[in-house]
């Protein structure tokens, strides 16, 4: 029979569509593989290309020493400008402002055919300190609320290029569904005393049943209800309201523990469309008791149809449980190659 579950964090009930329900490897995308080459000369992310790109913010090595790894340009087609003046308006019910803040392009790699999934975990962990800069640096504005970190991989999650690249948009104002999951942790926390990302963190480790991967800093796992396929979140294990918080130990783990759960859905399901986001507390919120920052994988295995849009409720033809084992069982020890 079929199962509603609600997500602890969110308050949504789930459908797991049990009646339907999928076996995990019949997501797999059993697609040609696509042979990707390793630079495009029209693409201006390569190397060698990198006067096709709008102004560098920054790059890895900083120093200009050899090659690149890293580079941070400003979005060619940015959604805000940092030139614009974040003015109110307000109208009786309308409400507008300058569109100010920053979007960056972070360039995940010189190389057009290596995704992170297939990536050294030592290059990946540059790429986290990247994000850990801009965040750092765009928080000590006071014109900046909020900073999101995120990746499109592929069509159907919205990337427009194919060379791996990351975002960062900041902006001046904190969005309603990030306010409400802010104000939905602060809720627990006064209600029982204690964050509700440690409580389910430490519940999901004892149980096992859904978790991925663990190590000493950080927990990959399906959530009891996942609103969608292999929807993996990855916490961190210590305590820390904000992305920025995070230490050069946990860097490198996170980076291990990034690249293998991306390997694990690469070579399990066929290299999906995925979206991953950094869901973390704006600077207001630094140092807070009753928040968790945390990294939101989400394949695109399914799409979001009329029942979803019309309820705000979501079906999953996969057991959590069931993604879960299928995804401990994909080994990709070998996926990163040689640093």
């Amino acid at each position: 029979m079929p199962e509603l579950r609600q997500n602890y964090f969110t308050k949504e009930w789930v459908i797991i569509a049990t009646e339907r329900a999928k076996r995990p490897e019949d997501l797999a995308l059993h697609r040609p593989p696509k042979v990707v080459p390793d630079s495009v000369e029209t693409c201006p992310f390569c190397a060698g290309n990198e006067n096709k790109t709008p102004p560098e913010v920054m790059r890895v090595p900083a120093d200009g020493s050899g090659p690149w790894q890293v580079r941070v340009v400003a979005n060619k087609f940015a959604a805000l400008s940092p030139a614009a003046q974040p003015i109110r308006t307000i109208h009786r019910s309308r409400r507008s402002m300058g569109g100010f803040g920053v979007h960056d392009v972070i360039i995940d790699t010189p190389v057009h055919s290596h995704a992170i999934a297939t990536m050294p975990d030592a290059h990946v962990a540059n790429l986290l300190r990247v994000y850990k800069s801009r965040y750092d640096a765009l928080s000590l504005d006071p014109r900046i609320a909020h900073v999101t970190i995120f990746k499109n991989h592929g069509g159907d999650a919205g990337a427009s290029l194919e060379h791996p690249h990351s975002q960062l948009i900041a902006t001046p104002v904190i969005s309603h569904q990030v306010r409400e999951r802010f104000t939905q942790a602060l809720n627990h926390y006064d209600e029982y005393g204690e964050c509700m990302f440690c409580q389910t963190l430490q519940e999901e480790i004892e149980d096992k049943e859904r978790v991925v991967l663990l190590t000493d800093h950080f927990a990959a796992l399906e959530q009891y209800a996942s609103p969608s396929p292999f929807s993996t979140p990855i916490y961190p294990r210590r305590h820390m309201a904000s992305f920025g918080d995070i230490s050069a130990v946990e860097i490198a783990d996170l980076a291990r523990v990034l690249r293998t759960v991306l390997a694990k859905l690469y070579h399990g399901l066929g290299n999906p469309d995925f979206n991953f986001t950094i869901r973390s507390a704006p600077a207001e919120y630094v140092g807070v008791k009753h928040f968790h920052w945390y990294i939101s994988i989400i394949p695109r295995l399914t799409r979001v149809a009329g029942f979803e849009l019309g309820s705000g409720m979501f079906i999953n033809t996969v057991l959590p449980e069931a993604a879960a084992e299928f995804l401990r069982n994909v080994k990709v020890e070998m996926a990163a190659g040689a640093s």
